[in-house]
């Protein structure tokens, strides 16, 4: 069992990595959102209402946390600074951090390389956070989905510097990856990652 907290627990990807660890692990989540009111919890949770631009909302939620699992949109790089001083403060080391496929130019033309960085101005903060965890000294893995789709668990994972390997990815498959990589904290350790549909 880990105590896992989900940074981002009302969106898509936080809230099926959620339905994901509670159906299939005995993990203890810690659910932290600004608009917590919006989630009904069960036996195995909690929730913390918090902004994770505030120091003392994020170390509230850190305290006696094995892993932290990232999915947020906005300003991601502020975001990732903030989340990775308070692990650090509070002494949790495991960061899995959603970005996104083509922060390293690494969508071929095949895929769709009009998705890369070089091409594609959003992808900028994306980048930004993958970096600032790439240089922390957690124990991270940096994962890059492609497009989010419906569907069952099929997927494929290439590493930094590999091609991506397709456009897009299954939600169900992103949170099985997430899955493997709380129970198991060498999993991809200190890599970032793509997942596509195989």
């Amino acid at each position: 069992m880990k105590n896992v907290l989900i940074i981002g627990a009302t969106g898509t990807i936080g809230g099926a990595v959620r339905q994901t660890l509670l159906n299939e692990t005995d993990d203890k989540l810690t659910l932290f959102a600004r608009s917590a009111s919006r989630l009904s919890v069960g036996d195995q949770e909690s929730v913390i209402a918090g902004d994770v631009m505030k120091d003392a909302d994020l170390d509230k939620a850190m305290a006696n946390q094995d892993a932290v699992f990232v999915a947020l949109s906005g300003p991601l790089g502020q975001f990732a600074k903030k989340i990775v001083a308070a692990m650090d403060r509070n002494h949790v080391s495991r960061l899995l951090f959603i970005t996104s496929m083509g922060i390293y130019n690494e969508i071929p033309a095949s895929v769709g390389s009009n998705g890369n960085l070089e091409n594609n101005g959003v992808l900028h903060p994306y980048r930004e956070a993958a970096d600032i965890v790439e240089a922390s000294d957690l124990n991270y893995t940096v994962i890059r989905p492609g497009w989010f789709t419906n569907g069952p668990v099929n997927y494929e994972i290439t590493r930094k510097g590999e091609p991506f390997g397709g456009h897009d990815v299954s939600i169900s498959s992103i949170a099985d990856f997430v899955k493997n990589a709380v129970a198991d904290e060498t999993y991809y350790s200190n890599e970032s990652v793509g997942l596509n549909t195989k």
